[in-house]
């Protein structure tokens, strides 16, 4: 063992010797500033400038080599240095490059000109607002956009919603990819990294022109991240911490890329406690429960989040493959899983971290391909992907009517598999038109589990053409007309209790019978999706008119379910009957913008001929109300506006409203309004903009003040929800403690500063009088390499 530790040990110092360090720098012959993102390529050497312009080439061998340095936007230099233990510190000068160039056409668009000439309304959601307005989950993040709220279910959890729609009403999109998931539960959130986000494109109203059923009340479409740089390789660590829930969490991201080969990954993790509210008490029914500490008992989790993507750029071909698996586990606040908590043998209040019964588990992994070729002028894209959705909802084995003492605690299991092949073909065959069209097939295998149905297994199968011009009548001037139709069969499968009930006979006897809680069935359901918008651009200000049709098909819930819903406590009963939704829908747009000042408003007018939602009953199931999902004429009508200035130079102020007004015209509700229906709001924001002290750079403080009125239009159960008002503030600035790196990103903020109690009339724990949680702040740093 002696001689092998001296033999490496030797060859170690050896490899020692013979191996040096170029160091060097790369600056501005002019103005003598260091040049970042410099290249240093020498045969099998290479190296990138940093931001101080110096570079470093570790392990060459002793020799003379020749060295290339260049810089778009400079004239590239070529040096011949001598390796060896007295070489000096190498220092580049390049000169900037001055190319004179014929007269050319520049025929491409900014992102914020291509969206002007849309008439769709959308608002497109930049990294910086993300990062600056960052909280427990993505729809949290957006939900300062006007227009856009949150159901939210405890402290990490929560789904979109778009001018009070929501649920299977607004699709998500990353990758060009639909995010299929379990969303028709009012309790399931949204299974998506936040931290892999860098743009967000959210689209208000009828989409179902370009995304297909589901998007009748939007899209939430997360766009691909912008390709890495030409050998590079740069990445970051999130660090977050918050006093609420005292969550913990960190997230590292790297991305890179080598001539035509470029990849990304990224890794999340984030553990957090029961969140606090501003109350020491909730009564449900009735009952008292008293919170620990103001804990709202149950509520914590953890999350752990893995992507990788690998894709390969040349010409006109660009490909990459995504693979994620974002992985949760979430308590419900026990006392909101029916009433049978109060004899339960669990000390909820033990721990402020641990996860106790009732609480879900879910695991969603998807794989991603996007591939886009240019031939002549056309652009062909091919979207491919797979997930699997695997959802575990564990509650205490209680027994109920007839059903005897569950085996164990896995209560509802539900498996989803979704498979997508999107085809697409955009072109122009002159300069005034552009024309896009395409196929969407998606079929989707969902499977089910546990003692507790709800719904049933079942398979589905959608396809859907469509196409649309963007015709130019004049270059301020634009046109958007399409048409889209789609076919789906949804096969539903039978299902029995595992357990024989009591039925007594009409002759007198008795029978124990395994009662059947779905037939199978196949159904199929086709519909038309239209849209015609006018765009007009005059100077700053741009204005938009646009008519949208979409559609929806029946879910499996609405079509099949048939048992009891305990985190909801109500029997929920499914209609074989339904249409599919038909809505209609008028957007207007008017948006200004100059250097000091910005003003938007956006009105909507809604009619949906045969809207599904789930209606209570006057029945009984044991002694579980009925609720039975039906149709009915629904319109509606709001929208949004808002306005920006700076004054003086460094205070900028925003302000925005949002209002929907939302009423059942027919069927057994008719006059009411529907259900989640979000009350007039108003957002007010002051940043400042203070000078560099100390070790900060860019130090910024906002506030933000949320008004929100009375929500007195409700549909039974919901109860009113009072008026409230909440100030949250938050602090940015960058640190450069070592001036050879890049900054460090600072982030503070002080969410419902006054410690206010107050309830949110989106919020899943509204029903049971849970109010919003009390103050919070958090503290994340973002740290570059």
């Amino acid at each position: 063992m002696l001689g092998v530790w001296l033999y490496f040990s030797l060859c170690s110092i050896t490899f020692a010797q013979d191996s040096f360090q170029i160091e060097g720098s790369v600056v501005n012959a002019n103005t003598l500033h260091p040049l970042e993102g410099a290249n240093i390529i020498g045969k099998g050497l290479f190296s990138i400038s940093s931001a101080t312009g110096t570079f470093t080439i570790n392990n060459v061998v002793e020799g003379t080599y020749s060295l290339t340095i260049s810089h778009i936007g400079y004239s590239s230099e070529t040096v011949t240095i001598t390796v060896g233990p007295k070489m000096d510190t190498l220092k580049v000068h390049l000169k900037e490059s001055v190319i004179e160039l014929e007269d050319v056409e520049v025929n491409g668009k900014t992102h914020k000109r291509e969206a002007q000439e849309l008439a769709t309304v959308s608002h497109t959601v930049s990294k910086d607002f993300l990062d600056k307005n960052r909280e427990n989950s993505l729809m949290q993040t957006l939900k300062n956009i006007p227009g856009v709220s949150t159901i939210n279910i405890g402290s990490g959890q929560s789904k979109p919603v778009i001018r009070g729609l929501g649920f299977n009403r607004v699709v998500v999109v990353q990758n060009s990819i639909k995010h299929e998931a379990q969303q028709w539960g009012n309790d399931h959130g949204l299974e998506i990294d936040q931290y892999e986000v860098e743009t967000v494109k959210i689209i208000k109203g009828p989409a179902s022109l370009q995304y297909g059923s589901d998007a009748i009340a939007g899209v939430v479409d997360i766009q691909a991240p912008k390709l890495p740089g030409q050998n590079s390789l740069k990445g970051e660590v999130n660090l977050l911490g918050e006093t609420n829930n005292d969550l913990l969490g960190v997230s590292a991201g790297i991305q890179g890329r080598k001539n035509k080969w470029f990849y990304r990954g990224r890794l999340t993790y984030r553990d957090y406690g029961d969140y606090k509210v501003p109350t020491d008490r909730i009564n449900y029914e009735n009952y008292i429960f008293e919170l620990h500490d103001n804990n709202l008992r149950n509520t914590a989790g953890k999350e752990a989040d893995v992507s990788l993507g690998i894709g390969f750029i040349s010409g006109n071909l660009k490909s990459e493959t995504n693979f994620s698996n974002v992985n949760a586990k979430n308590g419900f606040f026990a006392n909101a899983h029916g009433l049978e908590v109060r004899s339960s043998s669990i000390d909820y209040d033990s721990s402020n971290r641990d996860i106790d019964l009732p609480y879900h588990k879910v695991n969603h992994f998807k794989i991603t391909n996007n591939t886009s070729a240019g031939i002549g002028n056309h652009t062909l894209q091919l979207d491919l992907g797979y997930q699997n959705n695997h959802r575990e909802e564990l509650s205490e084995p209680v027994p109920h009517g007839y059903m005897p003492i569950p085996p164990d605690s896995k209560e509802r299991i539900f498996d989803k598999n979704t498979y997508t092949l999107n085809i697409k073909d955009s072109f122009s065959p002159n300069q005034r038109h552009d024309i896009t069209a395409g196929v969407n097939l998606e079929y989707q295998d969902n499977n089910i589990g546990g003692w507790g149905f709800l719904i049933p297994s079942y398979n589905r199968f959608t396809v859907g053409a469509f196409t649309n011009d963007q015709f130019e009548i004049h270059p301020d001037l634009h046109l958007l007309a399409g048409l889209r139709y789609d076919y789906g069969v949804l096969d539903s499968k039978s299902h029995y209790d595992w357990y024989p009930s009591t039925v007594n006979n009409s002759d007198g006897s008795t029978s124990y019978v395994y009662l059947q809680r779905a037939k199978n069935k196949t159904l199929d359901f086709g519909n038309f999706s239209a849209s015609l918008g006018i765009s007009y651009i005059h100077q700053n200000t741009t204005y938009k008119i646009n008519l949208g049709k979409s559609f929806k098909m029946p879910l499996a819930n609405e079509l099949a379910s048939d048992g009891v819903n305990y985190h909801m406590y109500r029997y929920e009963r499914g209609n074989l009957d339904l249409d599919p939704e038909s809505s209609y829908q008028l957007d207007l747009e008017v948006d200004h913008s100059s250097d000091s000042f910005s003003f938007g408003v956006s009105p909507f007018v809604n009619l949906f001929e045969n809207f599904i939602y789930l209606n209570p009953t006057s029945n009984y199931y044991e002694t579980l109300q009925i609720y039975e999902y039906t149709q009915s004429k629904v319109f509606r009508a709001g929208g949004e506006i808002r306005a920006s200035t700076t004054v003086l130079k460094n205070l900028q102020l925003d302000a925005s409203a949002e209002y929907v007004y939302s009423r059942q015209t027919s069927g057994p509700k008719k006059g009411f309004t529907l259900p989640f229906s979000p009350p007039l709001s108003g957002l007010f924001s002051a940043s400042y903009q203070l000078k560099d002290f100390l070790f900060l750079e860019k130090p910024q403080i906002r506030a933000d003040y949320r008004v929100t009125a009375a929500q007195n239009e409700i549909v039974p159960p919901e109860e009113v929800t009072e008026a409230y008002q909440v100030l949250n503030m938050s602090f940015t600035a960058q640190m450069n403690l070592i001036k050879s790196t890049k900054p460090i990103e600072v982030r503070a903020k002080l969410n419902n500063v006054l410690n206010t109690h107050f309830y949110d009339h989106t919020s899943f724990y509204r029903l049971i009088d849970v109010p919003e949680p009390g103050r919070n702040l958090s503290i994340s740093l973002t740290i570059p390499f």
